[in-house]
């Protein structure tokens, strides 16, 4: 990098380091005074010059490569991409594959995208939004656009109370509720309540990329716990308390992402009982417990009796993506430090959402959707089992896990996850390979996919599966001129 240029950080505004490096090398990269294929300077030679720690440095490269605008080398360092402009995806991308996941990255017409867990517009309840949203800006005019308070509009944290209550038996009072733009702030606000650089932090392992990033962003130490068949490995973890004296634990108790396990109620009961003895929060991301195709699956707040679970609810994977808004509960003496984070972040959440979303649960139009989207994918869900069968004949294998909006494939050791990738993407199948959710490469097994069927419709899967069947032919060499690809039409 250009040693003329300046970079300028300003230590008097609430505007964290790392992000205004982060904006500050963004614009620099995007009117190109920092050439592509340019090598930005190391870590410790700029934490140096900008007077800062490490963390702050590591912190803005991460989101640099978050969006795509540079790559790392391990060993060399960190370079400005060569075309930032066009996200493409082909060949397997870390950062790709991690914005297609979550319905950002756009992919041809004629893709079967079993890598996103956003649901398909056509499930969206475009007419009952719509009708609380009229009423709302007709009610209360000028003002549906005014700030809310910081924590949230009163009403909807009193409906969202209620909400709890009858859905998941979970008693937490409206002052207790933390409206938030979805279930990645919540994480980030935790993040910055929480955590202070070199502080250790719990994870499942596989567990949400979205939250190790976060929780890195912020110095902490993460130390990853195996996830079983009923739940985190409780042996593991209770080493990893008494050795760390960790924070807390992030955890997804309810259709885990990636694994899709759920949490047996023995593990709840004996995880909660941990957190109280170790002084330990539990940091909860459900976004799919209400997507039951057997038996309910309650959240482990609604069994915690000494409030130790920091409660975190989004409503993109079951209403609206773009909707974002969501909801955080949590102790009282923790609230006012979440209140100062989120008005740093954002000053607060869209007022007019707010109360359009309070009419939505007030008028019990939630309760109808659940209902439509719970018998759309469970019909998914049945026909994705029926289909995956085939793949059975080549030694993979997955737990039913009754739920959710995805399978988790275990490979056998001939089929490599990213080849696999590789190969279904020639014919427009998207994929997701394990190796993104696992924390470090030292885990024990990575060799995974994982399979949503949020995104895709019933004539896809069909479709899709027998492309996936196919590629195996194909990577294993036993195509032969009987076998061929199934054409996308």
């Amino acid at each position: 990098m250009n040693n003329n240029i300046i970079l300028h950080l300003n230590r008097d505004i609430n505007t964290p380091l790392y992000i205004q490096l982060y904006n500050e090398l963004k614009v620099l990269i995007e009117n190109e005074s920092i050439q592509k294929g340019e090598k930005l300077p190391s870590i410790r030679s700029l934490a140096k010059k900008l007077d800062v720690n490490n963390v702050t440095i590591v912190s803005a490269y991460k989101l640099l490569e978050q969006e795509g605008y540079v790559y790392s080398k391990k060993g060399s360092g960190t370079y400005v991409k060569e075309n930032t402009e066009d996200l493409h995806f082909g060949y397997f991308e870390d950062e790709n594959m991690e914005l297609m996941t979550n319905g950002i990255l756009s992919m041809s017409e004629d893709s079967i995208n079993f890598a996103s867990v956003s649901p398909t517009p056509e499930l969206f309840p475009v007419e009952d939004f719509k009708n609380v949203l009229i009423e709302a800006l007709d009610r209360d005019k000028g003002n549906a656009f005014v700030y809310p308070e910081i924590n949230g509009y009163a009403p909807l944290r009193e409906s969202i109370s209620h909400f709890l209550y009858e859905n998941y038996s979970i008693d937490v009072s409206s002052s207790q509720i933390q409206i938030i733009s979805g279930g990645q702030q919540g994480i980030d606000l935790i993040a910055k309540t929480l955590i202070q650089p070199g502080d250790y932090v719990l994870l499942e392992n596989p567990t949400y990329s979205g939250a190790v990033a976060a929780f890195k962003s912020r110095g902490a130490n993460i130390i990853s716990i195996p996830m079983e068949e009923d739940g985190i490995n409780l042996e593991e973890l209770k080493k990893n308390i008494k050795t760390y004296h960790p924070k807390f634990l992030y955890a997804m108790p309810c259709y885990q992402s990636p694994t899709t396990y759920s949490y047996s109620d023995e593990k709840k009961l004996e995880i909660i009982d941990l957190a109280y003895e170790n002084n330990l929060y539990i940091i909860e991301d459900d976004f799919l417990s209400d997507l039951s195709y057997g038996d309910n699956r309650l959240p482990l707040k609604s069994i915690d009796k000494y409030d130790q679970v920091i409660y975190i609810k989004s409503f993109s994977k079951i209403l609206m993506p773009g909707l974002r808004i969501g909801f955080l509960t949590a102790p009282k003496k923790l609230l006012k430090d979440i209140v100062k984070a989120k008005h740093t972040t954002d000053i607060t959440s869209s007022g007019f959402i707010q109360r359009a979303f309070d009419l939505y649960l007030r008028k019990g139009y939630w309760k109808d959707h659940i209902q439509k989207i719970k018998l759309d994918y469970s019909e998914k869900y049945i026909l994705l089992l029926s289909q995956i069968k085939k793949l059975k004949s080549h030694g993979i294998s997955f737990i039913e896990p009754s739920g959710g909006l995805s399978l988790w494939l275990k490979l056998p050791k001939d089929i490599d996850s990213i080849e696999l990738y590789n190969e279904c993407m020639k014919n427009n199948v998207i994929v997701v390979p394990g190796k993104i959710f696992f924390i470090d490469e030292k885990s024990e097994y990575t060799n995974y996919i994982r399979l949503s069927f949020g995104s895709v419709t019933k004539e896809q899967i069909a479709k899709g599966i027998d492309i996936i069947d196919s590629s195996i032919l194909n990577l294993k060499g036993e195509k032969n001129e009987d076998t061929k690809y199934i054409p996308l039409v």
